[in-house]
């Protein structure tokens, strides 16, 4: 009995420790998944509060990208219409150089229908004596026969060759006579022949220098000009108007623009701040100014040392320094202050040998492309300009009437006029003045050879002066004498028919024969 009880009771006592043990476990469950439930949450809490997070840093990026890509639009629309803007003053400068090429096309034509005029005049004269020379072959055949008792054909040899004789000689006569002719009107024409024949220059297009660079210590302050954000960048663009191209080209930046006094002021500005190593907006803007005041003053020097070198006075004191931009601006390649440097000497040369006054010849040579310094700036040609500048600053009439003729525009009124547009000729079309490319220059020597080489009885011959002289070699036994000149004759009217050239050329044909014998 008692074993059956203390079974009873380790039953009992089983069962209640299962229950306790299952409640307790159920409680323990319960609390863990409690637990979890609120980890979740705190989970899902978070994954909101960062998801808004990551929304709102991703719309800045998405303002500032939109911002970037704004101002690279903006950028590319301005360069566009700056280069727009330049298409449109080169189409303008193309139809004034195509008018006054029209205008010299007319006087070269109304000049070759004269000269046509004259060579019908002389062919006839020849048709009329080759005509009365074959009536002499006739006659002279009929009495050589007749008295020398020759065969027809060595009379017909014989007298050919007599008759050839004959005609190269007075073919030379006439070639002499007209030169001769030509020389004793040249008092009259000179003036008008000089300046018709320097103005056919070659009209290339050829383009002007536009950027400038800036050498930098190291590539790390290509960092600091860029700024924050392109800040530093946008600031000096924005004050010089010029553009900063930053590359890989290692430790340089290049400045672009058009206008080389902004673009040597902007070169001026960034070499200072680089000089400094302080770059901010404020500080280019400081830097820029004071290079601006720089160029100024400097501009003005530059425009006082020209006029005192010259020996010129009395010159307005903006003229002068109207005259120093005039550095800072190229026609064609060439520097417009170093060409009308040159064409105020050269027109005082000529006017000196003239006797006409030298002082007012170089001031009008000096001021002749004036127009040139502001017509960047200001609607119209430079003629228009310089003659509306000269007037405003009460200059001569003679020099005022010289810059609105040099190119044709009006008549001359003084010899001046005619000096300076003749100045302007030689300046601009003297070999290397203007930029021309190798490749023509060498293939116009290289024509021009090859018309002398292709004339009977030419040994070689050598293209000099830089194309401005062509010597011939001739065999002495093929040429002589009286046939050389006619030689010169031809090679020149072919010349001038082929090619197209600058200047003058001139034509010399050279006869040798030597003897040579050895003593023993």
């Amino acid at each position: 009995m008692n074993i059956a009880m203390v079974i009873l009771l380790s039953l009992v006592a089983i069962v209640i420790v299962f229950v306790v043990g299952y409640t307790v476990a159920k409680i323990k469950i319960n609390n863990a998944l409690q637990l979890a439930n609120k980890t979740a949450q705190d989970i899902t809490d978070q994954a909101v509060i960062d998801a808004e997070q990551l929304k709102k840093t991703a719309l800045v990026e998405a303002r500032d990208e939109s911002q970037r890509y704004q101002d690279r639009l903006e950028r590319d629309l301005a360069e566009r219409r700056s280069e727009v803007k330049t298409q449109e003053e080169r189409l303008v400068s193309r139809e004034s150089v195509l008018d006054r090429k029209d205008e010299s096309l007319q006087k070269r034509e109304d000049v070759i229908v004269e000269k046509e005029k004259k060579l019908d005049q002389q062919r006839q004269s020849v048709h009329d004596k080759e005509h009365r020379a074959d009536e002499l072959v006739t006659a002279r055949e009929a009495k050589l026969v007749e008295v020398a008792e020759l065969s027809r054909e060595d009379a017909r040899e014989k007298i050919l060759r007599e008759t050839r004789e004959s005609l190269v000689k007075e073919r030379a006569v006439m070639i002499k006579e007209s030169e001769e002719q030509a020389a004793a009107e040249a008092d009259k024409r000179a003036k008008n022949l000089v300046v018709q024949a320097i103005q056919r220059s070659a009209a290339d297009m050829v383009a002007e220098t536009t950027v400038s660079t800036v050498t930098l210590p190291n590539d790390d302050m290509k960092g600091r000009i860029i700024g924050r954000e392109g800040r530093n960048i946008r600031a000096i663009e924005t004050v010089t108007g010029i553009d900063l191209i930053i590359d890989d080209t290692p430790e340089a930046v290049v400045l672009s623009g058009f206008d080389p006094v902004r673009r040597e002021i902007a070169k001026n500005a960034l070499e200072k701040l680089i000089a400094d190593g302080r770059i901010h907006p404020a500080r280019i803007e400081e830097m820029v100014d004071k290079a601006r005041k720089e160029m100024d003053e400097h501009i003005r020097e530059v425009g006082e040392q020209t006029v005192f070198d010259l020996g010129l006075h009395n010159i307005h004191p903006d003229l002068v320094k109207t005259i120093g931009r005039m550095n800072y601006r190229t026609s064609y390649g060439q520097n417009v202050l170093v060409h009308s440097i040159e064409v105020a000497k050269l027109t005082g040369m000529l006017a000196a040998e003239l006797g006409q006054d030298v002082t007012l010849a170089k001031r009008a040579g000096l001021l002749h492309d004036i127009g040139k310094a502001i017509d960047h700036e200001v609607d119209g040609s430079h003629v228009e300009l310089g003659v509306e500048l000269t007037t405003k600053y009460h200059e001569k009439p003679v020099v005022i009437n010289a810059i609105a003729s040099h190119h044709g525009d009006v008549e001359p009124e003084s010899i001046i006029a005619v000096l300076v547009a003749a100045a302007d000729s030689i300046s601009a079309a003297r070999p290397g003045a203007r930029s021309e490319s190798l490749e023509n220059y060498v293939q116009r020597l290289q024509q021009l050879e090859g018309i002398a080489n292709a004339f009977n009885g030419v040994e070689k011959s050598f293209a000099i002066q830089a194309g401005r002289e062509i010597r011939v070699m001739v065999e002495p036994a093929a040429v002589s004498d009286l046939e050389s000149q006619v030689l010169a004759h031809d090679i020149k009217e072919q010349i001038e028919h082929d090619l197209d050239y600058p200047g003058h050329i001139k034509v010399t044909v050279i006869r040798e024969s030597r003897s040579i014998e050895y003593a023993k």
